[in-house]
């Protein structure tokens, strides 16, 4: 039984609720990443799963960090080597993982995405925000460092600019503003947060789920590599998704004028 990770499926869609509210649902001091990690890998080898919903139970997204964990490591006796060791085993396996699932990933930010937890929400490939979503890359406030990947994250969600003013001032901004800066695609009320999520999440499973898998990965490729190695890429994946069984169906609905079944 998880601790920390609530794993539902309805049809083609995943939810993942982080469950720890009494503790404004951190990613380190307990047991997130590794069933994060379990999770993706769950997801990654379920054809029937086609779209994935992230949010927070309570009124925190993710707070990010532990502090009381932080202070553990700030111990003299605790060698730096070894703290290295543990973000490698630890809190960066969760944007590897997530950068890796070749299956779209929406983040329903339900309040503050705070440090690790405004990472977490830009390790995903859409964000969606409550009018209550509070947003701050806060690591510099507590003396720390961006860790977990935020600082080659965050500047390819909102651009080196904004980035950078919000990583080096620390400072918190409301769900407009993120909205204004791209963080995320759509604002909502905060009661229809998980409605909005699951009617864009059900656009997306709409469409041939190997096609989609494909596309998410030649995205994420894209984000570091150069256009003629994407091209040889997009090159073989075509050729894949033309033999698709998926590819027939889509083809010969669009010919006979209806709905395609991608469900056979």
């Amino acid at each position: 039984m998880n601790d920390f990770l609530r794993y539902q499926q309805t049809g083609h869609v995943v939810t993942l609720t982080m469950d720890q509210p009494e503790r404004r649902n951190p990613l380190t001091g307990n047991s997130a990443v590794q069933e994060f990690v379990a999770a993706i890998e769950r997801i990654q080898h379920d054809a029937s799963v086609r779209a994935v919903i992230l949010t927070g139970a309570g009124t925190v997204f993710s707070a990010g960090g532990d502090i009381r964990a932080m202070q553990a490591q700030a111990d003299p006796r605790v060698e730096p080597l070894r703290i290295r060791q543990d973000y490698r085993d630890g809190i960066q396996r969760l944007p590897l993982a997530l950068f890796n699932l070749e299956v779209p990933v929406i983040a329903a930010v339900n309040g503050p995405a705070i440090g690790a937890g405004l990472d977490l929400a830009c390790m995903c490939d859409l964000r969606i925000a409550s009018e209550q979503a509070r947003f701050a890359e806060s690591f510099v406030k507590l003396g720390i460092i961006p860790g977990d990947g935020g600082a080659w994250l965050l500047p390819r969600v909102i651009g080196m600019a904004r980035a950078a003013e919000l990583t080096f001032t620390a400072e918190i901004i409301d769900a407009q503003r993120a909205l204004e800066w791209g963080l995320v695609s759509r604002v909502v009320p905060h009661d229809q947060l998980m409605a909005a999520a699951q009617e864009l999440a059900a656009r997306i499973t709409a469409h041939p789920p190997q096609a989609m898998r494909m596309t998410k990965r030649l995205m994420r490729e894209a984000m570091h590599t150069r256009l003629d190695t994407l091209l040889e890429m997009s090159a073989a994946f075509q050729a894949l998704a033309h033999k698709t069984p998926e590819h027939a169906e889509a083809v010969a609905a669009f010919l006979e004028k209806r709905a395609p079944n991608f469900d056979r």
